[in-house]
Formats: C-alpha cells, sequence, structure tokens
C-alpha cells in the first residue's frame, strides 16, 4: 500500500513538460490563431490579385489599342483575286475593282561571269533609276588574291551597309562561269535594280555582263494598278498589292484579272458573329471577377456548413465589389441592356444575342462608344473607370493589395518574433518545473528511506 510519501509519484520530465506547455498554452493558441488569419489574409490578397488580374488582361484583349468589340467583315466574290479585312469604323457597303496588274518585285541576272583580276573602283547599285548603295570593288576582294569573283561580289553587295535587305545577291554556277542574280525585296516600279560600271577599272567581265542587251531582266519591276468599278475604270496605282484607298479598309490582291473578265466585287458589313463573341467574352470576364469577388467576401453558412470567405468582414474589399457593379450601370444615356448585356439578380452579367443585334443594326459604333476603350493613349467608356479603378488595387508598387500585402508581412514577422518568445518562455518553465519536481523526486526518495528505516528499528513483529 502506498504512503503518503510515496504517493502520487512524479516523473519530472513529463510533469514539468506539461506544466509549461499550460503554462504558454493560452498565449500560443492566439499567436497560432492570429497566424493562421494572416496566411489565409495573404493567400486571399493573392487570390484577389489574380482575379483582378485575369479581368485586366481580358480587358485589354478586348479594348487596348487598336481593338474594338464591334466588327466588319470584308468578302470578295472571288478569294482568288484579293481579301480584305475592315476595323470597325469602316463603312458599309459593296465596291467593285478590276485588277489590271499586280506589283512584282525586280529581279534581274548578270551572265557569263569569271571573275576580275585587279578590279577596282564603286560600283553603284540602283534601284528604280536611283543610286541605292556602292561597292568598292577592292574592298569586296575579300581573301585578297587580287581576283574579285563572282561570290566575293554577292557577299559584299548583301553585306553593304546601305543595302540594309532592299535586295539580296545570289550566284548559280554554270559551267565555267557564273551568274549573279539580284532580286529586291520590295515590289514597285522603284525596286527596279540596275548597276552603274562606269566607274570601275580593270572589271572586263562584270563590265560586260552589264552591257545593253547582256544584262537579263528575270522579273520586271511593276507597280499594282487597279481601276475602280469596271476595266475602265478611275486607275489606282500603288508599289504595294496591299491597298487602303477605302475608308477602314485594308485589301489585299494577289491575282490579276484577264482582260475583258468581270471585276470582282468587295463587301463590307457588319461581322454579328465576332461582335457577339467578342461581347461574351467581356462578360465572361467580369463575371469570373465578380464571382471571385464574391467567393472572398460570402458570409458564409452555418446551417449549410459553407465556410465565410476570407474578407467576409473587410469593408475595402466589399466596396471594391460594390463599385464594380456600380460602373457597369453608367447613369444617363445608353446602358449596357440596351445592347443585351443584361444584369442578373446575382449581379452577374449576361448576353441577349437578338437585342445585341438590333441595337448594332441600329447604332454600329454605339457599343465601342458605351464600353470604351483601355488604350493609354484615349482611354474612355466603361472599361477606362473599370481598368483605372482596378488599377488602384492592383498596381504593383502602389496598390491597395500590395500594400496590404506588406503590412500583412509586417504583421507575419511580429507573429513569429512573439512565438519565439513564447519558445524562450516554454523553455523557462519547463527548466524551472524540472528542477523543482527532479528536487521532489529526490526528497521523495530521502523520505522513503527513513521510512523503511524506521520501519525496521521501531516496527513489531508479527
Amino acid at each position: 500500500m502506498a504512503s503518503v510519501i510515496t504517493a502520487p509519484t512524479y516523473d519530472p520530465v513529463t510533469t514539468a513538460t506539461a506544466l509549461a506547455e499550460k503554462y504558454v498554452s493560452a498565449r500560443r493558441e492566439m499567436i497560432a490563431s492570429q497566424t493562421r488569419q494572416a496566411t489565409a489574409t495573404e493567400r486571399g490578397l493573392t487570390d484577389l490579385g489574380s482575379v483582378i488580374s485575369a479581368f485586366q488582361s481580358s480587358l485589354a484583349s478586348l479594348t487596348g489599342t487598336g481593338k474594338t468589340l464591334y466588327a466588319q467583315s470584308v468578302a470578295f466574290s472571288d478569294t482568288s483575286i484579293g481579301t480584305g479585312t475592315a476595323r470597325a469604323d469602316a463603312p458599309s457597303g459593296t465596291y467593285a475593282f478590276f485588277v489590271k496588274q499586280l506589283a512584282t518585285p525586280s529581279q534581274v541576272a548578270f551572265s557569263g561571269l569569271t571573275g576580275d583580276a585587279g578590279a577596282t573602283g564603286q560600283l553603284g547599285v540602283m534601284m528604280g533609276g536611283t543610286e541605292a548603295f556602292k561597292i568598292d570593288l577592292k574592298t569586296a576582294d575579300s581573301n585578297g588574291d587580287g581576283t574579285l569573283s563572282t561570290r566575293e561580289l554577292a557577299m559584299a553587295i548583301n553585306a553593304a551597309p546601305g543595302n540594309a535587305g532592299k535586295m539580296t545577291a545570289s550566284v548559280v554556277t554554270t559551267g565555267t562561269t557564273s551568274e549573279l542574280i539580284l532580286s529586291s525585296k520590295a515590289t514597285g516600279a522603284d525596286s527596279a535594280i540596275t548597276l552603274d560600271t562606269s566607274n570601275l577599272t580593270d572589271a572586263d567581265n562584270l563590265v560586260a555582263a552589264n552591257a545593253p542587251g547582256a544584262m537579263r531582266t528575270l522579273s520586271q519591276a511593276k507597280n499594282a494598278i487597279i481601276n475602280v468599278g469596271t476595266e475602265t475604270g478611275t486607275p489606282v496605282e500603288q508599289a504595294s498589292n496591299t491597298f487602303t484607298n477605302v475608308e477602314g479598309v485594308t485589301m489585299t490582291f494577289v491575282k490579276a484579272h484577264a482582260s475583258g473578265a468581270a471585276p470582282v466585287t468587295m463587301t463590307v458589313s457588319a461581322n454579328l458573329a465576332t461582335a457577339t463573341a467578342n461581347v461574351q467574352s467581356f462578360i465572361t470576364a467580369y463575371n469570373a471577377l465578380k464571382n471571385g469577388l464574391a467567393k472572398l467576401i460570402t458570409p458564409g453558412d452555418p446551417s449549410t456548413g459553407s465556410a465565410a470567405g476570407t474578407f467576409a468582414t473587410d469593408g475595402g474589399v466589399r466596396a471594391l465589389h460594390d463599385r464594380l457593379v456600380s460602373l457597369v450601370r453608367p447613369a444617363g444615356g445608353a446602358s449596357l441592356a440596351s445592347f443585351g448585356i443584361i444584369a442578373t439578380k446575382e449581379g452577374t452579367l449576361e448576353l441577349r444575342p437578338d437585342r445585341l443585334a438590333t441595337q448594332l443594326a441600329l447604332t454600329p459604333n454605339g457599343l465601342d462608344k458605351l464600353i470604351g476603350s483601355t488604350a493609354a493613349a484615349a482611354p474612355s467608356g466603361i472599361a477606362s473607370e473599370l481598368d483605372k479603378y482596378l488599377k488602384s488595387w492592383n498596381d504593383a508598387a502602389f496598390g491597395q493589395i500590395a500594400q496590404r500585402k506588406s503590412a500583412t508581412q509586417d504583421v507575419q514577422s511580429t507573429l513569429t518574433e512573439r512565438e519565439a518568445l513564447i519558445d524562450q518562455q516554454f523553455n523557462a518553465a519547463y527548466q524551472r518545473y524540472l528542477a523543482q519536481f527532479t528536487q521532489l523526486q529526490k526528497m521523495q526518495g530521502v523520505m522513503n528511506q527513513n521510512v523503511s528505516l524506521f520501519d525496521a528499528l521501531f516496527g513489531k513483529d508479527d
């Protein structure tokens, strides 16, 4: 039977650990709770930044520089003749063109070249009758053997500072001689290539290859000519096969008409499918942002086990959510609803395609005027207001998210320091309790020995 001396018994390590943990447990739990909250806040801010960034990217792709929601399409009656694109502000209509000739680049060949020994002087390379650049023949002899080969001449032409991609030179070997071929990059009459050999010395082969009748034209440099309306209509001539003579329309012709053929017609009209897809993309992006914010500020529902959002009690994030809803409902003038963009009871948007089509037919440019642009040069409309407001939150340096993250990280650093202090307090308490209960254990041992001694001296025999 245990005596009052031996019961209860204490293990110093176990007891000291339990008492030290109890000593700091309330503070440790408070720090843990605050740490969990700070971690959740930081994660929530990252999620918030992500949904805002995703919307900003979508908004820029739809309303940035040169972007419009409304779209026009260009249809050619014969796509083997040409194709085209149109800006949203291009006037609708049908146009007819007769393609008399296409613009072509210049390509010429100089035959019978075998290399010129001791050739010197400045070779003038001409385009459209005007000197484009010069070649120093002595310098062009790259291996310094005193003979300018056709390949060395071609290399010098390609590498000439004044060339800058205007033309390319290539060499075709034809038995014991070579053929130098020069090809212009640009099309049009002004791309016609000729050589000026009047200032050359001891370059007989090259001079002979450039003589009248010796140089061969492989492709004649010509301007494109299209006639408006009919084969005998008003001619439009230019160096390129891409025309922008119809306002807002870019036309590229790839084939000329045969004489007497019917002209090609080009029809510019609304591209309702693309416009509808663009509007739906805007709605999808907005709804993703709206739903992402709603998830972060939801109050939760204990009856269904639905947890509250990270920012359920954060007035700032709720104000962000409410401000976005108000920005897509501008006061006065046209509204998104008039273009079939309807707000649901949940605050998201949905599209009524029939209403969109009807309103676009009445005011083709009204949608882009209302939605506006995020282009830095000319921000406007709903898109600009959304972009500007979201930047106040998502700016990497000065936005509210960045500032909140910085503050949260400061809190986390402070909590880490306080946690380290609690660890020190735990260790101090543990050492104190360990010493006390170790001493108690020793005292129990001594007293037990004394009890045994007394029993041996004064105990009565049975």
